[in-house]
């Protein structure tokens, strides 16, 4: 894809450190280095661990020649989302009501790719508590989108810093999480690939929490064959979800990666597409045609309930738990909240206990219907987002672009967000495709299909 590290794909790092054409010292100093230069204006980044990484890929290297090779991943490095706690370092949440706190534990994730030998850059900015999918933050900075660095626009959020970091060639790929669609908001508007897991797939423990029902978090990369990487890095043996379907209950036609034949692909229900611009249903029809080139049969469904009631659903969810935590700091006035969230969250605090299990109760019932849906299709198309990234001066922020994205948490879906398209000034479009309760693998082997037939992904920023 790239002779310069900043947007090579992971594989290709990889190949270069086995090769010995590319040490994971001059890797390491590349990022940090391209970091120090740009960040001030990108504002990816809440902090960066240069020293620690710079060590932690000398050791990579002398491991490397010695023969003692951890794995594929061994002195590549990450971003990590600032809601990913390691011990003794500032996790903020994206609040600056935690400017000074240091976190207690480390995330079972970061302990994972530690063994692995994945070095941690640093942390990334996020929304306030996760809740919200512009991607701004009032009080500690929007990054920007490279897209335009002329005309701010969203990055997407929550998970903005992780998208823009990647997307600006900071960081190789990153790790954000997913929520109503805070892995793939900003893999839409990044121009990036990114995965929406199933709970239980990777664990949440050490990770700041806005819904325990609906979190997850989710890889960020530049290819699909970069994501599967990623996700396999970071998923748990077995998953486990005690509130979802068992895993076993779905069998899955796996393909061969590029041949889709004999997947029933659905196509979005026509009075869903109206929210979405000209632009993007003109990429989102071009897919459909790229995968039933690909073999796929493309089909109509009748889904039982809208993206519209499922996203109020999902937001009762999320805003009711999300109250629940952050209850201390939300109802004290003093607090430096963010003037956007805090009026989110406090819906929360209105919310009847009763109302609250009655929604756990008929999501439930919910699930069972939508999953008799999924016996007759292997995933439903969509686009990822309705429009491409929006000035941020035109943000709503009493709306949200979460439009397509709530129902794959609220029915717990595996969901895959990937470049489609791009609008007449070349802002990214992405696709959408929904599959199956624990179904990772078949998205990750759609989504491939598709990036072997197109080309998308290649494309970077302008002026970056």
């Amino acid at each position: 894809m790239s002779s310069s590290p900043s947007f090579m794909t992971v594989k290709e790092i990889a190949a270069q450190l086995d090769a010995g054409s590319l040490s994971s010292a001059a890797l390491v100093e590349h990022y940090l280095q391209r970091i120090a230069g740009q960040d001030s204006r990108f504002h990816a980044f809440t902090e960066t661990y240069a020293d620690e990484a710079r060590q932690a890929a000398q050791s990579a290297d002398l491991a490397r020649s010695a023969g003692c090779r951890l794995g594929p991943l061994h002195g590549i490095p990450i971003a990590l989302k600032d809601l990913i706690e390691i011990e003794g370092r500032i996790t903020m949440g994206g609040s600056a009501a935690n400017r000074e706190r240091r976190s207690p534990v480390t995330a079972t994730i970061v302990q994972r790719l530690r063994q692995q030998g994945v070095i941690i850059l640093g942390k990334t900015h996020t929304v306030e508590f996760a809740t919200g999918g512009w991607g701004t933050n009032t009080r500690l900075g929007t990054p920007l989108n490279p897209w335009d660095l002329d005309v701010p626009r969203t990055p997407g959020g929550s998970s903005s810093g992780s998208g823009v970091a990647v997307a600006a060639g900071l960081a190789p790929w990153a790790i954000g999480t997913d929520t109503g669609g805070s892995v793939r908001m900003p893999a839409s508007w990044c121009n990036l690939t990114g995965l929406k897991v199933c709970t239980g797939r990777i664990s949440t423990d050490g990770v700041l929490p806005l819904s325990t029902t609906l979190d997850t978090p989710g890889p960020m990369a530049r290819t699909v064959g970069d994501t599967r990487l990623l996700y396999h890095a970071l998923r748990e043996p077995e998953p486990f979800d005690m509130h979802s379907a068992s895993p076993a209950r779905w069998s899955g036609r796996m393909t061969t990666r590029t041949d889709l034949a004999g997947l029933r692909l659905a196509r979005l229900p026509q009075n869903e597409r109206a929210v979405a611009t000209p632009e993007v249903l003109a990429a989102y029809d071009a897919s459909l045609d790229v995968l039933r080139a690909a073999g796929a049969d493309i089909v109509d469904i009748t889904l039982p309930y809208g993206f519209a009631e499922v996203a109020e659903l999902n937001s009762l969810i999320m805003n009711t738990e999300g109250y629940s935590f952050y209850a201390q700091l939300l109802d004290d006035a003093s607090q430096p909240l963010d003037e956007d969230v805090r009026p989110r969250l406090l819906k929360g605090r209105e919310v009847r206990a009763a109302d609250y299990l009655n929604a756990l109760r008929r999501r439930q019932a919910m699930q069972q219907e939508l999953y008799a849906i999924f016996e007759q299709v292997d995933a439903l198309l969509t686009p990822t987002t309705a429009t491409a990234p929006l000035p941020l001066t035109d943000v709503d922020q009493n709306a949200t672009p979460a439009y397509y994205t709530r129902f794959a948490n609220f029915f717990n879906l595996a969901a895959l967000a990937l470049p489609n398209g791009a609008t007449q000034d070349g802002l990214p479009i992405s696709l959408q495709i929904i599959g199956r309760p624990y179904s990772e693998e078949q998205m990750l082997d759609i989504g491939e299909a598709y990036q072997s037939r197109t080309q998308w992904h290649l494309r970077t920023p302008p002026e970056v």
